[in-house]
């Protein structure tokens, strides 16, 4: 059966260090912990003598740490160098922070790490990958960086600029291929040991990463592939966190019990300090016995839902590609806004049938519309978005005509924007439709917000947020004050509506109520 010996570096909140590392002894496994060597030497006494009758525990040899530093690479190694001596029957090291609690019974994850015969750490290739999304990049391996950059600022990017000056780049060592990833892994103790004798054999490479920047995020994980068969690794991290555009990490707190629960992880990071409440129900959860779970993992989709959401289809300065292409003045396009895609699709086909005029449905928010052949642009949701007006002016010269209908989300406020700001006659018909609780909920399932398994709370607190956000979306549109705006409803009659779509479209009476009358047109 797995014992995991985790290694702990932590530099603060000695009852917090002390919470942990009796609740994830509790059950039978053990800790080594590295305390920095420039933190509070009260608060290290402070564990030392809390912890010191506990046989689970053991002291790593302490260095300053330093973020960005290779000090933190170093105090993890000689945490590893305690565990390893201290705890022979341990089966796995799992690398944590003061920050991180247990988000599973301790049963369940030995039993995940019995039945995963794997290392689990984040390697992307250095250079091919997008992973760092900011900032330096390959010049973190070329140049040498002695200086804290977050305390020696100066030196730090002076002594950068100086050795680019001067050419003082260094290759990457020939045998190595640098991957980055997340810190925080799992690993088996034969890897360990690996890492632990390849660490003394091969001094050159200590030395080439002692000077890199952020080589926390690239040793371990470099040398995990180097030394490991490629499928005995797993490329993810056992720990939940999430980061924000910034890079910051998200912060949990005492209501986000059954949050992290629901996620398929072993770990959070980061609780906050103030989260008393949850730090004792994750330490009772570790320590206790099999719990139901319902793993959702929705975690990161809702975050990135709730965070950006307002942010998307706001456009910045038009490309000069885009101020040169235009639908054209003589043309007429007719646009069908509506969050229920299946109603504005039951619309357009009724309204090619009853009037002829072309149309195609959410082209630049579904991949799979149907398009004819554009030379290649057509292939592609991010291209057709980036080019709006290319490809309407390519569809309307494809068909010949001058009109089209096409079908648009109401979260696509910045096609709007676009086409209203070119030379074609833009008409707009809004098909605005109630949601009950059922739809938001299929809707949160169907996105990715929320899984078949979520608890009910989840959709409790999940469900007015949507619909808050589509009535945002509807008031966003009406709030431009578009000419040539209408907006039908499945309030309202059919006369009421048939009065609507005659004007939106420009067509006769008959014809608009018998659009009007589509079968089941608001049906879900």
């Amino acid at each position: 059966m797995a014992k995991i010996a985790y290694i702990l570096l932590c530099h603060k909140d000695p009852d917090a260090v002390v919470l942990q590392a009796e609740g994830l002894t509790a059950a039978g496994d053990c800790i080594a912990i590295h305390f920095d060597a420039s933190a509070n030497a009260a608060d290290y006494k402070q564990i030392t003598k809390a912890l010191q009758d506990n046989p689970h525990v053991a002291f790593a040899k302490r260095v300053n740490c330093g973020w960005g530093e290779w000090s933190l690479v170093q105090g993890s190694l000689n945490a590893m160098i305690a565990a390893e001596e201290k705890f022979p029957d341990a089966t796995h090291f799992y690398m944590v922070s003061g920050d991180c609690m247990a988000i599973k019974p301790a049963s369940y994850t030995h039993r995940f790490l019995d039945e995963n015969d794997t290392d689990f750490v984040e390697h992307n290739d250095f250079f091919e990958s997008d992973w760092i999304k900011t900032g330096m990049k390959e010049d973190r391996l070329h140049f040498r960086h002695w200086f804290n950059e977050r305390t020696h600022k100066k030196l730090f990017y002076n002594s950068y600029r100086l050795q680019k000056f001067l050419k003082m780049g260094r290759p990457v060592p020939a045998d190595l291929e640098i991957k980055i990833g997340s810190q925080w892994w799992c690993l088996r103790r034969r890897t360990v040991e690996a890492i632990l004798q390849f660490v003394r054999q091969r001094r050159e490479i200590v030395r080439f990463f002692s000077t890199t920047w952020i080589p926390d995020e690239t040793f371990f994980q470099t040398l995990v592939l180097h030394l490991v068969p490629k499928e005995e690794v797993v490329n993810r991290t056992l720990t939940f966190l999430i980061f924000s555009d910034y890079g910051i990490p998200a912060t949990f707190f005492n209501d986000q019990y059954e949050f992290l629960l629901a996620q398929d992880s072993l770990f959070a990071r980061k609780v906050s300090s103030h989260a008393l409440a949850l730090k004792a129900k994750l330490s009772k959860l570790y320590a206790g016995g099999d719990v139901d779970l319902n793993i959702t993992d929705e975690g990161r989709t809702l975050y990135g839902f709730l965070t950006k959401r307002g942010r998307f289809g706001r456009r910045f300065a038009t490309r000069f590609w885009e101020r040169e292409s235009t639908i054209g003045r003589e043309r007429e396009l007719l646009i069908l806004m509506c969050k229920k895609w299946h109603v504005a699709k039951r619309f357009l086909a009724t309204a090619e049938l009853v009037t002829g005029i072309s149309g195609l449905a959410y082209l630049f928010d579904e991949q799979d519309t149907p398009l004819p052949n554009l030379g290649g642009i057509e292939n592609d949701l991010d291209k057709r978005a980036r080019h709006r007006r290319a490809v309407m002016r390519l569809l309307f010269e494809h068909g010949q005509t001058d009109r089209m209908i096409i079908c648009a989300d109401t979260g696509n406020i910045g096609l709007l924007d676009d086409f209203y700001a070119d030379r074609c006659t833009t008409r707009v018909l809004e098909l605005s439709c109630e949601f009950d609780d059922d739809y938001l909920t299929g809707h949160a399932v169907r996105t990715g917000l929320a899984g078949e398994k979520s608890s009910a709370d989840t959709l409790k607190r999940l469900v007015p947020t949507i619909r808050m956000d589509f009535t945002f979306e509807s008031n966003q549109i009406r709030d431009r004050d578009y000419p040539h705006f209408h907006s039908i409803s499945d309030r309202n009659s059919v006369a009421e509506n048939a009065v609507k779509i005659a004007a939106f479209m420009d067509i006769t009476d008959d014809q608009a109520h018998e659009i009007a009358q589509t079968p089941y047109l608001f049906a879900d």
